[in-house]
């Protein structure tokens, strides 16, 4: 019987769902607060809401699938951190105007809300639905900041200190962001938190702190030069977002490409439709099993789609493309001319060498170890990279069972893995995919 398809919101996981929650109840009841008091300072509060709807209609989508829009981000957070708009505004003596910018936390929260609607709409209008977790997890970071930072400014602080409390009110802004990507992640894709944590620490780190540099900057060069500013000071995070923009299209490419040509072996009759990707998919959720960062993640995902690329150099194809019934000399051959083709690219050796390290055994190789009191060295197995072990397993797994949803035959064939663990294939590998696969039965 085939499943039924979920619903959009059955999509979302839980711990989306309780932060898309907690957000709303943040709008609620910051909207329902200006509301009652109405807005403070409205031509302020237009700028701002103005320039975080901008940086909502230009966010992007960074490697991982990670949506963010540091343009609104610095936006809101500046907002949440303004302590006046130039000197004008300022009562005499007042360092830096901290008397200036009255709005209360709650008004940051219903003015960067109504920014992130406004700047959605057009992606709306072209069909591009927003992703609610992610402007979630924006909204809730500019509250912490707005909840920390507004009390501040009625406490007539000297500007060094004021400067400083920025500082370690954006480090916190930044922290809260992360571990939030980080559990939703490990949600989202079945990973320890120790592991999303650390790829979104990779991945972030260098954007959050560009946008909370910007933030700052926006926020203390307002309230000297007023308005102005604004435009000034934004043109930085833009240039980094275009940087960043051209990063992610680099990465996407690469990937595209790599798909294509995993593909070649398809389209000329080596190995079944669909081979490489259900081996690159296997491979990834093995390597998230077995801990593996983001990047090594992709360096693997790379490989694995194109780890049969080297049978195009056969005479006569290997029936079926399974190269798990090829000789073992055979197999090494494949892989050392599939790598060769991949080192053309100039860009890829790493991945070459996974390539051709995937059809070693798991018991292969030397190195020199201490030996007996005389200093004799003894030999000892060196296995191949974690990488091309996990690949050397998923490939055989498939080989095997292909396309086949019957349980039972994949029951069977991880028996047959696990009893080849011994030389061949490395145990702890063999169980990883032995959890993957009980998990996607379960699903």
């Amino acid at each position: 019987m085939r499943p039924r398809e979920r619903a959009a919101w059955q999509t979302i996981d839980s711990g989306q769902l309780l932060l898309i929650a907690t957000a709303g109840l943040f709008v609620i009841v910051a909207i329902t607060q200006v509301a009652a008091v109405r807005l403070v300072q409205p031509d302020i509060a237009i700028i701002f809401g103005v320039l975080i709807a901008l940086g909502e209609l230009f966010r992007m989508v960074m490697p991982g699938n990670r949506e963010v829009a540091p343009i609104a981000s610095a936006g809101a957070i500046g907002y949440a951190m303004l302590v006046g708009v130039g000197p004008e505004h300022a009562p005499p003596h007042a360092p830096l105007g901290v008397e200036a910018a009255t709005h209360s936390p709650l008004q940051v929260v219903a003015v960067t809300a109504a920014g992130m609607v406004v700047g959605s709409l057009p992606h709306i209008a072209v069909g591009r639905s927003p992703r609610p977790e992610a402007m979630a997890r924006r909204l809730f970071t500019v509250a912490v900041v707005a909840l920390c930072f507004r009390p501040l400014v009625s406490l007539h602080l000297p500007w060094q200190l004021l400067l400083l409390l920025m500082g370690v009110v954006v480090v916190l802004s930044c922290c809260t962001d992360v571990v939030i990507a980080a559990m939703i992640r490990a949600e989202a894709v079945r990973v320890r938190f120790g592991i999303a944590l650390r790829d979104e620490l990779d991945a972030k780190m260098a954007l959050c702190a560009a946008t909370s540099a910007t933030a700052m900057l926006i926020a203390v060069a307002t309230t000297a030069m007023g308005e102005a500013a604004l435009l000034i000071f934004t043109v930085p995070i833009l240039v980094t977002q275009f940087a960043f923009r051209r990063y992610a299209g680099i990465r996407a490419t690469y990937l595209q490409t790599v798909r294509a040509l995993s593909r070649v072996t398809e389209v000329g009759g080596y190995v079944e439709a669909g081979h490489s990707h259900r081996v690159s998919k296997l491979a990834v959720s093995m390597g998230r099993e077995l801990g593996m960062s983001e990047e090594e993640l992709l360096e693997l995902e790379y490989a694995a789609l194109m780890h049969d690329i080297g049978q195009l150099s056969l005479g006569d194809p290997i029936p079926g493309g399974a190269t798990v019934l090829a000789s073992p000399a055979e197999q090494r051959r494949i892989a050392e001319l599939g790598a060769e083709v991949i080192k053309q690219t100039g860009v890829l050796d790493r991945v070459a060498h996974i390539v051709q390290l995937s059809s070693h055994p798991y018991r292969t190789g030397h190195e020199a170890a201490p030996g007996d009191d005389a200093g004799t060295p003894v030999p000892r197995p060196v296995p191949p990279p974690l990488a091309g072990r996990i690949i050397k397993v998923a490939n055989a797994y498939d080989d095997l069972v292909g396309d086949s949803a019957d349980r039972d035959r994949g029951v069977a064939v991880l028996d047959r893995l696990r009893i080849d663990s011994a030389a061949e294939y490395d145990p702890t590998v063999v169980e990883a995919l032995s959890r993957v696969v009980d998990r996607r039965t379960r699903l």
